[in-house]
């Protein structure tokens, strides 16, 4: 960039001179010339940077421009498959905006789910929950029953599998002590070696990390941060444990018998209309929701009906802001999703 100080006035090149005329005062030669253009120069910098910075802003604005036309339009088209959802629902949820409408699928899964519960065949087996003794109730609900926390939130961290576990393990705690403990998902983010932090991780992994190291602080104690960091996990401070865990059969009926009896199940599904749901009963079709496909853990809390229509009361780990009250409704009877493919619990004596 030239800079054009013909129109600079005499007063701001006076004012610009005088500290240095000032330096000179006692020389006998002033060198009238040298100071001038140390002036012009300095007058010359202080133009160019004042554009530079304009042009910094004007390409920053430009960019700013340009990534909200791309969302606005991953917006539109994000709403046209939530209409389509809405169209072909075969319960009674509401699909809609929601805090990820301006994602793309891509940018969903990479940020909110947990790539690695695609390969949940490949897990190491469970040894397998004994039955429950009786036939399950018509409707039950560990909410009523004091033996789940807060809704969490997970971030823009693939941690899910974390909360699951956590959310399972403090109803096996509460039901067995008495005391319903927030515990720390951090900890495994941080400590589980078998396990990818944010990146993802498996039930099985969990539970078996968890028992190599001893047992569980609580959120208080470590805090989560929603980022993988040193593994500061003190044994001092260990609030709960376990003793093992155990895989669920596969029978929604006997998954929901062994809730009622038990408490709450740590369970994945695939988590493509979750995306869009607002309210209501899910149920989408499997082009929309392929069982074989899991890639998000939740914890199942209860079950019953709502105008005859079934469904599981899932704990999800985005927030309260998020459905209803941080709460997901899922048909139940036809294994939707895949809710009945990784079901399983911590167990503590």
């Amino acid at each position: 960039i030239t800079c054009n100080l013909q129109n600079v006035s005499p007063t701001s090149l006076f004012f610009y001179s005088v500290p240095t005329f000032l330096t000179h005062i006692g020389a006998i030669k002033f060198k009238v010339k040298y100071l001038m253009s140390q002036v012009k120069h300095l007058i010359c910098l202080f133009s160019c940077s004042l554009l530079s910075r304009i042009f910094y802003e004007y390409v920053l604005l430009t960019l700013h421009l340009a990534e909200v036309d791309r969302r606005l339009r991953i917006f539109h088209e994000n709403l046209k498959t939530a209409e389509k959802l809405q169209a072909l629902d075969q319960g009674s949820a509401e699909y809609g905006v929601t805090k990820f409408s301006d994602l793309t699928e891509e940018e969903f899964r990479s940020t909110y789910l947990n790539p690695l519960l695609s390969q949940w065949t490949l897990h190491q087996p469970m040894k397998p929950a004994t039955p429950a003794k009786g036939p399950s109730p018509d409707s039950w609900d560990w909410r009523d029953h004091g033996a789940v926390s807060p809704v969490k939130n997970q971030g823009m961290c693939g941690s899910c599998w974390a909360f699951s576990v956590i959310g399972n393990i403090e109803g096996q705690w509460f039901l067995k002590n008495g005391t319903l403990l927030s515990l720390s998902e951090q900890e495994l983010v941080d400590c589980d070696g078998l396990d990818q932090a944010c990146r993802g991780g498996l039930p099985s992994n969990a539970y078996e990390a968890i028992e190599k190291l001893g047992g569980l602080e609580t959120e208080s104690d470590y805090s989560y941060t929603g980022h993988k960091q040193r593994c500061d996990f003190t044994t001092g401070k260990v609030a709960a444990y376990i003793n093992s865990s155990v895989e669920l059969p596969k029978e929604e009926k006997e998954i929901a018998a062994w809730l009622a009896e038990n408490g709450p199940v740590s369970v994945a599904l695939n988590a493509f209309a979750m995306q869009f749901y607002r309210k209501g009963i899910s149920h989408p079709l499997k082009i929309f929701c392929n069982p074989w496909m899991i890639d998000h853990a939740v914890l199942l809390v209860g079950y019953g009906e709502r105008k005859g229509i079934p469904f599981w009361a899932i704990k999800n780990s985005w927030g309260e802001d998020y459905g209803e009250q941080g709460y997901y409704n899922l048909y139940r009877g036809s294994n939707a999703c895949g809710i009945n493919k990784m079901c399983s619990s911590a167990v503590v004596n």
